[in-house]
């Protein structure tokens, strides 16, 4: 039969011929005499009785059914058993179709993430506190005011500082798909890298770092001033923008600064990213809040206070 799908298709239109109807009858004859011959020969179909569909017209027993390989050429096997292209379909497995991010790892163990927590759990109340805190970090090979415990804090959803609760904790290491001391420290680089090269992710956890440093027993809604020089410079020890020494250089030196708004903190990152380092683009007709204004005339004083010393200092020299 040759390599030919001819097999799985319709008769092929009469061709005209000069024959007569028995001339043709007897060429039909023999080339039925030779499709079964040849059948046999390669021995398709074993019991001769599998029905082929031809045209979508169901063939009786007694056609043979003729299987293609699955070299892409359409050939035929001819070795004496039946085979069909199936089995040699690799099976999907079962992570089939599910991106890296979603088939690394393993489902996190909530047991193993109950004993975990009671290993730094306060012996008086279900929470791990500073103590805690401290041993956690020390496991983790981190100090206490690493850029990667503000981090981790974060991904738990802390509601105050000093204080992990123990759905806070569980639940927060089951999102990162972590349920022991290793799998954290492992974790935490991964997380780093994410905050810091995703600006809407660096946001969320800039007017995170606000809230927990509030104390949420007293009802607390400012950040005390000291509190917020800390927090705004672990916030940015990975990614320091030019006017952040600066504008704590500010803050320490005005004492009647004693606290912080929500506000004042959210638009610090908006005004760091606007004015850059020399203050020149500060436009103190936009809505900025007062301490930025006073923050700017701080800043112009100290350079015009430099430029009056360096003309005196030349004028100086020339009189020498």
């Amino acid at each position: 039969m040759g390599n030919c799908f001819s097999c799985f298709k319709g008769p092929p239109p009469p061709v005209p011929s000069t024959n007569g109807p028995l001339e043709k009858d007897k060429e039909e004859i023999k080339e039925l005499t030779g499709v079964l011959s040849s059948a046999e020969d390669i021995n398709c179909s074993p019991l001769g009785t599998v029905e082929t569909q031809i045209n979508g017209n169901s063939k009786g027993a007694g056609i043979p059914s003729f299987v293609v390989g699955s070299d892409n050429y359409g050939s035929l096997h001819r070795d004496k058993t039946t085979r069909t292209f199936y089995p040699r379909i690799p099976p999907l497995s079962r992570t089939s179709g599910l991106s890296s991010s979603e088939t690394k790892g393993r489902e996190p163990s909530e047991s193993k993430l109950n004993v975990l927590f009671d290993q730094y759990r306060d012996s008086n109340e279900d929470s791990i506190l500073a103590d805690g805190i401290e041993r956690l970090c020390n496991d983790l090979s981190v100090s206490p005011d690493d850029f990667k415990v503000l981090v981790l804090a974060w991904r738990l959803n802390a509601e105050q500082m000093c204080r992990f609760t123990r759905s806070e904790f569980v639940n927060g290491c089951r999102a990162m798909r972590v349920d022991s001391v290793r799998a954290i420290q492992a974790k935490l680089p991964e997380l780093v890298a994410d905050v810091l090269k995703d600006p809407e992710m660096f946001k969320d956890l800039y007017r995170f770092t606000f809230r927990f440093g509030l104390d949420a027993e007293s009802g607390q809604r400012i950040l005390p001033s000291d509190m917020a020089i800390c927090l705004w410079r672990l916030v940015f020890s990975a990614c320091e923008p030019p006017i952040l020494s600066r504008w704590l250089f500010f803050l320490e030196n005005h004492p009647h600064v004693r606290g912080i708004p929500r506000d004042t903190w959210n638009m610090f990152l908006n005004f760091s990213e606007a004015v850059g380092d020399d203050l020149s683009s500060y436009d103190d007709t936009e809505a900025w809040p007062s301490l930025f204004d006073d923050f700017v005339e701080f800043e112009n004083d100290k350079l015009n206070q430099n430029i009056s010393k360096d003309k005196e200092e030349i004028i100086k020299q020339d009189c020498e």
